[in-house]
């Protein structure tokens, strides 16, 4: 049986037995929409290596997948001692943490991944969401630690998430909590990919800063003349990070744009706020890179918007410390109990073959 702080995603104790160093490597692999990266991680949450590889197409098979993510993990564990095995899959990963029911980026449909990849590496393999991951590296060693009722919103091209309570990962009954992007906030509203109109997302992500950069210049509002120069002309060559830099250099019409992302993210915070009661809201992703040009507006928002305000505390909203290195550093840092069962068994054959070279008769 697993050890309870690995099923239920507690922070695993330090334990040393008979010289057994607690302190043993896992290797995270974080799968994204194009690129895989995995790192070598020890017990601090350091990243004392890493790699990275191409996401292969949506099209592609599941195995040519898993080779992908063997070969990361071969490279790194020919040069360290690799204990176990955490990959954080953006989509929906059973209770179990065993399958991937759906992966929006690749062709996992209720793909077996866990025990497909230990089939291959003969070592323990821990699958989990990559926004849980992410929640998971923040709150153990990032904008999370010391506070156990833990929200994270984490805004990329849409709008995932996670809850802490008491230290503990919410994953729902069937492993599909934090879906937050998908909240409805506006009846009616925007279509969405995932079918819904009026979703979250539609008006707090990256892929909404991006849209409405794009109106405003397509529009030939004067207002855009300096977007429009910094993408040469080209409204599609309009991105998020071309955004967040025009508006740093201060430009209003830029500054504005992150103004109504705040605005829309402040409200859809103070909801989470209403539901869950945390103490900290950690927001993250690419699009938090923005720093005060998003969170004073989300700020404003989010007390305007409160349940009560005036009259309860008032959670924390910080930005993510971590950086693209949260769902690598979470998902190894999940695995390490496992890990760490693998090492004290490795030490204990070690010991016994050096009591008795000779092994039994």
């Amino acid at each position: 049986m697993a050890d309870r702080s690995a099923r239920h995603g507690r922070a695993p104790e330090r334990r040393g037995r008979g010289g057994f160093s607690a302190d043993v490597l896992t290797v995270g692999v974080d799968i994204g929409g194009t690129k895989i990266a995995a790192g070598c991680v020890t017990a601090a949450g350091v990243v004392v290596d890493r790699t990275r590889r191409d996401t292969p197409g949506r099209s592609t098979a599941a195995s040519v997948v898993e080779d992908t993510i063997l070969d990361a993990v071969a490279e790194l564990a020919g040069r360290h001692r690799v204990h176990a095995v955490g990959v954080a899959a953006a989509g929906f990963v059973a209770a179990d943490r065993r399958t991937v029911l759906f992966a929006p980026h690749l062709s996992w449909r209720r793909e077996p991944l866990r025990d497909a990849l230990y089939r291959r590496l003969r070592l323990p393999v821990v699958v989990e969401n990559d926004a849980n991951a992410s929640a998971w590296g923040e709150w153990r060693f990032g904008a999370g630690r010391g506070e156990d009722h833990l929200v994270v919103v984490n805004l990329g091209t849409g709008i995932g998430g996670a809850v802490l309570q008491g230290g503990v990962l919410q994953r729902g009954r069937f492993g599909l909590a934090g879906e937050f992007g998908h909240m409805q906030v506006v009846s009616g509203g925007r279509r969405c990919e995932c079918g819904n109109r009026g979703c979250w997302e539609q008006y707090a992500s990256g892929n909404a800063l991006v849209r409405e950069a794009r109106s405003l210049a397509a529009s030939g509002s004067p207002m855009a003349h300096a977007l429009l120069s910094a993408a040469g002309g080209d409204v599609d060559g309009i991105t998020g990070p071309l955004v967040t830099d025009v508006a740093g250099s201060g430009d209003p019409a830029a500054a504005e744009l992150f103004a109504e992302v705040g605005q829309w993210l402040g409200v859809g915070v103070a909801n989470l706020v209403a539901a869950y009661d945390p103490g900290r809201v950690v927001i993250g992703g690419g699009v938090s890179e923005a720093g005060d040009l998003l969170l004073a507006p989300t700020r404003r928002a989010f007390r305007a918007a409160l349940t009560g305000r005036g009259f309860r505390p008032e959670a924390e909203l910080v930005a993510a410390s971590l950086g693209n290195d949260a769902g690598v550093v979470g998902v190894a840092d999940l695995a390490r109990p496992f890990a760490r069962r693998l090492a004290r068994a490795r030490y204990r054959r070690e010991q016994a073959r050096a009591a008795d070279p000779r092994g039994p008769s």
